[in-house]
């Protein structure tokens, strides 16, 4: 092997350890914690800011701008309209890493209103 290739190795490695120092610190920050695992369930008192929101097809639906009562306030480029959206606690299926719904993403986007008031009435 090349000097060049073993530098470049070298760096890549960093890159790669920098990430992944960087992702656990940012876990670590939003309450997520490096300990839960995928599949395991916080409940909603688990959910916390910064998370994605993900359809029970997979689709990520939005991203979490805190809870507030019985809903989920998204982010407002959560659906690209500039616009808070709110999906109903009662369509969380399970938190862990994601928020993960029981709903689809075109269910899902039936029940998401605008008003936290109307949120789950409309689907």
């Amino acid at each position: 092997m090349s000097h060049t290739t073993d530098k470049l190795k070298d760096a890549g490695q960093r890159i790669a350890d920098n990430v992944a120092h960087a992702a656990d610190w940012v876990k670590e920050k939003t309450g997520v914690g490096p300990g839960r695992a995928e599949g395991s369930d916080a409940g909603v008192a688990g959910i916390r800011a910064h998370m994605d929101v993900i359809a029970s097809c997979g689709k990520k639906i939005g991203v979490v701008d805190h809870l507030d009562g019985n809903v989920i306030k998204l982010t407002k480029d959560s659906f690209g309209d500039d616009q808070h959206h709110y999906v109903p606690t009662s369509m969380v299926d399970h938190v862990d890493r994601h928020v993960h719904l029981n709903k689809n993403s075109e269910e899902a986007a039936q029940w998401c209103s605008t008003d936290a008031s109307t949120c789950g009435l409309v689907g």
